[in-house]
């Protein structure tokens, strides 16, 4: 696929990388020569100096040739007026635009984007799903995330193991035998630096991140198994009022009635807008690193804490207020403190303060934007390991290879891993022996370097 990414910063600058790694024919375009510089000198892409607006600039990079446009520029309005152009004189098929300003995302206007009006195919708002993101992780305690598949019928788990785990050296085989109605598959395992799909013989140590496909319905059951007992936060505290704490406490006050949350935000006039856009929030005007402030907002009592200022280094001194602020070590470890982190060498960090889950607004727009670019009946992707597996929903057409084979007769990569099916309503878990029908919905993690193999398999016709 011929793709035109615009934008070269850390998000232009991944999704370059991992859709060039897929053999996808990728052109960036930025008006930054250092930026530009960094992708010549670090990936095989052409690149491009200019302002993708320019109607030469986009000729340039053969946008008459081209299947897709992605603007990832800093300016939502420059984005917009690349896909109306992409339109307008090259009539490059899928638009795909990052928009950050709450206006433009409003409901009421979403007429405005059309192909009579502005021709954006899919838009991406990072601070939505980043707090669409943060509120799966709070409505799976104990697991670091929970993406759901299939009309939420299957959810993929990435779950971390601690000492207290009685799972852990016990082979997954026998794993099987000890948790015969645990409807689960481990697909892949975090160990170090390292990143593996694991097999039978296999086993899970303390420290391990793992990725576990489930049947939704038991969620509860599967972090039991792995050691972890925690419930839903009931007391939330936010420290920052910007798009991400606001979308967050809006969909917690929409979805998740027993929780009441605290935001503390450092603007008056941005504590105000949050005071009467919000119903059951309550807004304090303040500097989150203030400890008369946080005593003000209960810190103590807050069984979970989002630090999720604009500052990295002030969301990372929210950690050790959290800890300063506890009363004994079971009352640190029993909260679960969540920071936003721009910053990729921060994450050096994370072992030494206080916690549990560092969220990369980068990672987070990569992997919305990602999903799009699939080809065939992929309804569903998420991007796990910075970008080098994908967790995949698809669907098995009449035209598919796989109808009517067993799993094990299959011949799929090692690199791919059928973890659970959708068929009639019923989770499957698959052995060796289950046979793939038509309609099924599966599935699946599969490296970067087998998703053509994936699209193939999935695709709608040779087109």
């Amino acid at each position: 696929m011929n793709i035109i990414i615009c934008g070269a910063g850390r998000v232009g600058f991944t999704i370059a990388k991992l859709l060039s790694e897929q053999s996808h024919s990728i052109t960036v375009i930025d008006q930054s020569s250092e930026d530009i510089q960094k992708i010549n000198d670090s990936l095989d892409v052409k690149a491009i100096v200019g302002k993708a607006t320019y109607p030469s600039i986009l000729e340039k990079a053969n946008a008459a040739e081209t299947d897709m446009i992605i603007a990832v520029t800093r300016n939502d309005e420059i984005n917009m007026l690349i896909c109306q152009i992409a339109f307008s004189i090259f009539n490059i098929p899928k638009k795909i635009a990052r928009i950050r300003s709450q206006d433009y995302l409003n409901p009421k206007f979403t007429k405005v984007y059309n192909k009579e009006n502005l021709p954006i195919d899919v838009i991406i708002s990072p601070e939505i799903e980043i707090a669409k993101s943060i509120q799966r992780k709070l409505e799976a305690p104990g697991a670091l995330d929970s993406v759901p598949f299939c009309q939420n019928k299957i959810r993929l788990l990435e779950i971390l193991i601690k000492d207290n785990c009685k799972s852990i050296g016990i082979k997954f085989n026998e794993l099987t035998k000890k948790y015969p109605k645990l409807e689960a598959n481990i697909v892949g395992i975090n160990r170090g630096d390292k990143f593996f799909i694991p097999k039978k013989t296999d086993t899970v140590s303390s420290g391990d991140k793992i990725y576990v496909i489930i049947n939704s319905s038991q969620m509860q059951e599967t972090l039991e198994a792995f050691g972890h007992d925690e419930r839903i936060s009931k007391k939330i505290l936010i420290i920052g009022g910007g798009n991400i704490g606001f979308n967050l406490a809006k969909n917690i006050e929409e979805t998740l009635d027993t929780v009441r949350v605290k935001i503390v935000e450092k603007s008056k006039n941005r504590a105000e807008y949050l005071a009467n856009e919000l119903n059951d929030t309550i807004v304090i005007n303040g500097d989150g690193l203030d400890e008369e402030v946080l005593t003000e907002a209960n810190l103590d009592e807050a069984e979970t804490v989002l630090a999720l200022t604009n500052d990295d280094e002030d969301n990372l001194m929210v950690s050790i207020l959290v800890e300063k602020f506890a009363k004994d070590k079971k009352d640190v470890d029993d909260k679960r403190t969540m920071a936003l982190i721009n910053k990729p060498n921060y994450s050096l960090l994370q072992s030494s303060l206080k916690i549990d889950d560092l969220i990369d607004p980068r990672m987070n727009t990569v992997s919305s934007i990602l999903k799009h670019v699939h080809k065939g009946t992929i309804e569903n992707a998420y991007t796990i390991s910075n970008g080098e597996y994908e967790v995949i929903e698809a669907e098995i057409i009449e035209t598919s290879e796989l109808i009517n084979k067993e799993l094990k007769n299959s011949n799929l990569p090692e690199e791919i891993r059928i973890g659970a099916i959708l068929r009639d309503k019923k989770v499957i878990i698959p052995n060796s022996n289950f046979i793939f029908k038509v309609d099924d919905q599966v599935v699946f993690i599969a490296k970067k370097e087998s998703i053509s193999f994936v699209e193939n398999i999935f695709r709608l016709s040779s087109v």
